[in-house]
C-alpha cells in the first residue's frame, strides 16, 4: 500500500493556495500556473529533487511568477505546504500497516529524519510516518513524482513488484506513471470515497 503525504494524509495544500490567493489579491490558481510552467525544470521542481536551498528557491519562484505577471510571496506559498493529518487517513495507513508493506511516496523539500526545530512533524504526522516500511522523499532520492525512477526507487526499497501495490495519490499526472508500471491507482479526491475504494482493494474496513 503506498500513500503520498500531502492532499492523501495530510490536507490538500492546494486549499491553503487558494486561501493565500484569495488574500493577496490574485487570480485563482496562480501557483499551479506558475508551477505548471515548466514543470519539470522550474523551482519548484529544482527545489524538491534538493537542486535548490529554500534561499534559492524563493528569488527564483517569485522570478517565474512576475514573468507570467503575477507577484507572489515565495515563502507564503511554502507555508501552504503545512497541512494536518486527516483522522480518517491516519487510520486507514494504521490498519493497512498491519496487514500489508506499507510507503509513504512524496514529493518534498526537506528530509523529516533531518527536520528540526519548528520545522519538525507534529507528534500526530509522526506517529503516521512510524507506520511505514520506507518513506520515499523526492528531496533525498534526488528525483521526483511523475519521473518514472521514482516509483522504480520506492518499489526497490519496499521489496514488493508494481503489479502487487496499490498506490493513493491526489493528482492524476502522479498516478498515470504508476499506472503504466502496473500499479493499481486511486485519486484521492474525496478521502471518504477512496477509502471505499481502498477497503474493496484490501479487504479490510477502512471507511
Amino acid at each position: 500500500m503506498l500513500f503520498d503525504l500531502g492532499g492523501v494524509i495530510l490536507t490538500s495544500p492546494f486549499e491553503e493556495f487558494s486561501r493565500y490567493e484569495a488574500a493577496a489579491g490574485l487570480p485563482a490558481g496562480t501557483v499551479r500556473r506558475i508551477n505548471s510552467t515548466d514543470p519539470d525544470t522550474n523551482a519548484w521542481a529544482r527545489l524538491e529533487r534538493n537542486e535548490f536551498a529554500l534561499g534559492e528557491f524563493v528569488p527564483a519562484f517569485e522570478a517565474e511568477g512576475a514573468a507570467l505577471g503575477l507577484q507572489v510571496d515565495g515563502w507564503k506559498v511554502l507555508a501552504c505546504l503545512r497541512g494536518q493529518v486527516r483522522p480518517e487517513m491516519r487510520v486507514a495507513v494504521e490498519r493497512c500497516a498491519g496487514t500489508f508493506t506499507t510507503g509513504l511516496l512524496t514529493n518534498n523539500f526537506v528530509s523529516w529524519s533531518d527536520a528540526a526545530g519548528e520545522d519538525a512533524p507534529d507528534p500526530d504526522l509522526a506517529e503516521v510516518l512510524s507506520c511505514f516500511d520506507a518513506v520515499v522523499e523526492s528531496s533525498v532520492v534526488g528525483v521526483r513524482k511523475p519521473e518514472p525512477k521514482f516509483y522504480e526507487l520506492a518499489l526497490e526499497q519496499l521489496g514488493v513488484a508494481a503489479a502487487d501495490s496499490v498506490f493513493l495519490d491526489d493528482l492524476g499526472v502522479n498516478l498515470k506513471p504508476a499506472r503504466a508500471m502496473g500499479m493499481r491507482t486511486i485519486k484521492v479526491t474525496d478521502p471518504a470515497v477512496a477509502l471505499a475504494e481502498l477497503s474493496e482493494v484490501t479487504g479490510l474496513d477502512l471507511r
